[in-house]
């Protein structure tokens, strides 16, 4: 049987993923079969059993199912361990390994941008489970100030706890107007702008005369965001693109022993006008 590898989540057809390892596989000789799985919570354990069953030897997990996956690892990596989220799977024996490999993806398109996140003050919106890879990377990275904002303040008090870092503060977002403002980076991890849904509105002021404004989404659920971050005069304003194509990188190196041109393949999907 042809090993087999996935895209999981819900809603995944519109993944960039399936076409994302076609061209890393292409540009090193690997024959790789890789599909989109359209599943939510209550058939996720399910769904992947089959895809075990069928061949399946490694997956990518994406919303809403990252902590799912983590719950459903036998092993797991240092770096999932700590933030708690699962979005690479490798099949080992009868069971499932997870890792995460958000954040060092997160790390390197940031790098790519020319941004330097060590000394810098940070806003994050969002406490799921992408944001919490990319709150561990920028921890360990060493910015001065990680500021955690979102909807439900214990999910807020949680992911400061797991932190353990005397860098990270956190304030619900009915509170980001009583913020002080001037961050460097501002990186929204929220589902705002999903779905046609509205945009975040948020106080012009947060930003410093040269931040990036970074959305770990792309497509669509980005526009709305990064619109905003340009009319309020961002000197960056970047979807996740490229932090999708470079954790795609990690995982498939994972899978196959190899490392991809990631970097050759954002640029080729930038020239094909990938929103």
């Amino acid at each position: 049987m042809n090993p087999r590898y996935a895209v999981f989540g819900q809603p995944v057809a519109h993944s960039l993923s399936p076409r994302i390892h076609a061209m890393f596989g292409a540009q090193l000789g690997i024959a790789v079969d890789y599909r989109a799985v359209e599943v939510g919570h209550a058939d996720f354990a399910r769904a992947l059993e089959e895809f075990a069953r069928d061949g399946g030897v490694g997956a990518n997990i994406t919303l809403p199912l990252k902590t799912d996956a983590f719950a459903l690892c036998a092993v797991r990596s240092a770096r999932a361990q700590r933030c708690g989220s699962v979005n690479t799977l490798v099949r080992g024996g009868d069971a499932w390994h997870g890792d995460s490999t958000d954040g060092i993806g997160f790390l390197r398109d940031l790098a790519r941008l020319g941004f330097e996140a060590r000394g810098r003050r940070v806003l994050l919106l969002g406490a799921g489970g992408a944001a919490r890879a990319v709150a561990f990377a920028l921890a360990d990275a060493g910015v001065h100030e990680l500021m955690l904002v979102n909807r439900t303040r214990q999910r807020i008090a949680e992911l400061k706890r797991a932190l353990r870092s005397d860098s990270a503060f956190g304030c619900d977002l009915a509170q980001v107007d009583t913020l002080d403002g001037h961050y460097d980076l501002l990186v929204n991890a929220t589902s705002a702008g999903h779905g046609g849904g509205a945009a975040l509105e948020l106080p012009p002021r947060l930003l410093e005369r040269d931040a990036l404004c970074y959305d770990l989404s792309y497509g669509r659920a980005a526009q709305s965001f990064l619109a905003w971050a340009r009319e309020t005069g961002a000197k960056v304003a970047n979807d996740g693109l490229g932090m999708l194509v470079e954790q795609a990188a990690e995982s498939f190196a994972i899978w196959h022993g190899r490392r991809p041109d990631a970097g050759a393949v954002l640029a080729a999907l930038r020239r094909e006008s990938i929103p």
